[in-house]
């Protein structure tokens, strides 16, 4: 951005980690779910499949969010903010960042029963997302003193990114628990014989991953949305010329 206006407050830099793990039933599991009827006795794939099913209530998903805090941090200098956030632009300079990084994980564990007579297998997932800020750090150039005025409309604008961050990840929480918990609540995936890991990596690969991902992104949009043109303005505006006034002392060449 071009000064005196503050930067985009963000660096937001989500990563997915997935973790799967599958614990086969102890010898005699599958055998102590009900057997069924003897037509599905006679049938040792439906047979097998009834059981699956009857066995899917242990099949569940957790969502948890973890933040880890935040900090005001006026020690840097806006040209080290800038590099920070702009290393690769020439024009426009970082007068206040609010700085974070996302990470999503993954993990999958549950229940692996087989059924050798019918070649199958049935999984009973358990999937726990856990969505993780690492602490956000507000900067604001050292070069604002605070308490002046321009140093109060930079940190207004930055604590506008804060909040965004501090509401957000509650907010995916919720949107990715009510779209994906029912894929898994209390459903089994049957599958052949050493198939059922590969189909529940696909499930989380095709249906859950890509959902969290664009949730989190939406994050970006939303941070995005503050750093809007009528706001670039309205600061490059504030405090009767403070912010021009001390970004044009300290570019001035020394003699």
């Amino acid at each position: 951005m071009t000064a005196p206006a503050t930067a985009r407050a963000r660096a937001l830099a989500g990563a997915c980690a997935l973790a799967l793990a599958l614990a086969a039933a102890p010898s005699g599991a599958a055998a102590a779910i009900p057997a069924g009827s003897a037509a599905a006795a006679a049938d040792p794939a439906s047979g097998f499949e009834a059981r699956c099913k009857a066995a899917a209530g242990g099949a569940g998903a957790r969502f948890t969010t973890q933040g880890n805090g935040w900090r005001i941090d006026n020690s840097l200098s806006y040209r080290t903010l800038t590099r920070m956030k702009r290393p690769h632009v020439v024009r426009g300079l970082v007068l206040g960042l609010t700085h974070t990084e996302s990470h999503v994980t993954v993990q999958v564990d549950g229940e692996l029963l087989q059924d050798p007579q019918a070649g199958l297998e049935c999984v009973l997932p358990r999937v726990a997302v856990t969505l993780t800020y690492e602490p956000i750090v507000v900067y604001i150039g050292r070069e604002f003193a605070p308490g002046t005025c321009a140093y109060s409309e930079l940190l207004a604008h930055e604590m506008r990114h804060l909040k965004s961050y501090l509401e957000a990840l509650p907010n995916v929480e919720e949107t990715v628990r009510a779209r994906l918990a029912p894929r898994v609540q209390g459903r089994a995936v049957v599958a052949r014989a050493g198939r059922g890991r590969a189909m529940l990596q696909r499930e989380i690969d095709g249906a859950w991953l890509p959902v969290i991902r664009a949730e989190m992104q939406g994050i970006e949009r939303r941070q995005a949305a503050i750093d809007s043109p009528q706001e670039y303005a309205r600061l490059s505006k504030v405090c009767q010329g403070e912010v021009q006034s001390l970004i044009g002392s300290t570019r001035r060449p020394r003699s």
